[in-house]
């Protein structure tokens, strides 16, 4: 078969490129094959009690019974094929039973609002102390965290405060033990600065209460429309995406762009790490 190229002639640029990939696949090694949720549930920290997802799934369940009775109402509605109809609608019984919330985001920060720190403290206690109750009598999701409030130097001192208690106090009730897939959110980040410094904390935080290193899993928010993300573009992205990796072997950010105030993208962590993706995405 007639062929053009020589071979020899581009194994330097060929060798440069090996290296390309090579970084890139080291880099990004893709999705890790472990189970992530199909959604997020955000709800103000006030509000969290040891058996929210449970009373969250009773809710739903009531709903379901008086709105879609039976599996031909719930096709009618839906628009499922008929043939479907009751397998589709005895899936949905089961879940809600099961395991009604996949992921739950126990919110410091838009679901919270700006409180008095007296009582924000008084919250991140008591919320440590319910997800303790809670890995006691498994009512806890399959995944959950917190979100804090953003680094900026308004809400700093408060946000990593809230952090400290919440974190402290659960250590001390759980013995040093985390929910499974747990992961902390830090919101509307607009420097690289600012996640360079949440990985800071959660190091120093991971020494003092004897975890193991990368024990805290991290996820970022790219705030869009922030002046750094307009001179800089996706630049600002990697950068923190790297300082977040750098900071533990075991830890990683994948930061995302979002609108300011929309939902977040599904942790993907078993606290241990948070699978990278390419940043940009």
């Amino acid at each position: 078969m007639r062929t053009s190229l020589d071979n020899d002639a581009l194994a330097a640029q060929a060798d440069r490129l090996r290296q390309a990939n090579l970084r890139f696949a080291e880099r990004f090694p893709g999705e890790s094959g472990r189970r992530q949720p199909v959604h997020t549930v955000y709800g103000g920290a006030q509000l969290f009690r040891a058996d929210s997802t449970p009373k969250l799934g009773g809710v739903a369940l009531r709903a379901l019974e008086e709105y879609a009775p039976d599996a031909d109402v719930f096709a009618e509605v839906l628009g499922i094929p008929a043939v479907l109809a009751e397998t589709v609608y005895g899936r949905v019984l089961e879940k809600l039973r099961r395991e009604p919330v996949e992921d739950f985001r126990i919110d410091f920060e838009d679901g919270y609002g700006n409180r008095p720190d007296a009582e924000e403290d008084g919250h991140a206690e008591s919320v440590a102390r319910e997800v303790a109750k809670g890995m006691q009598a498994g009512t806890l999701p399959p995944f959950l965290g917190i979100r804090i409030k953003t680094l900026n130097e308004e809400l700093r001192a408060r946000s990593v405060r809230t952090l400290d208690i919440f974190l402290s106090t659960l250590a001390a009730e759980t013995g040093g033990a985390l929910p499974d897939n747990f992961v902390l959110t830090l919101p509307k980040v607009t420097i690289p600065e600012q996640v360079e410094f949440f990985v800071a904390v959660l190091g120093a935080l991971e020494e003092r209460l004897g975890l193991e290193r990368g024990r805290c899993a991290s996820r970022s928010w790219w705030k869009r429309r922030s002046r750094s993300w307009g001179r800089r573009g996706a630049r600002s992205s990697r950068t923190s995406w790297r300082a977040a990796r750098g900071g533990s072997p075991g830890r990683t950010s994948a930061p995302t762009t979002t609108r300011p105030g929309w939902g977040s993208p599904p942790s993907t962590s078993g606290c241990a790490t948070v699978p990278a993706t390419s940043p940009g995405t």
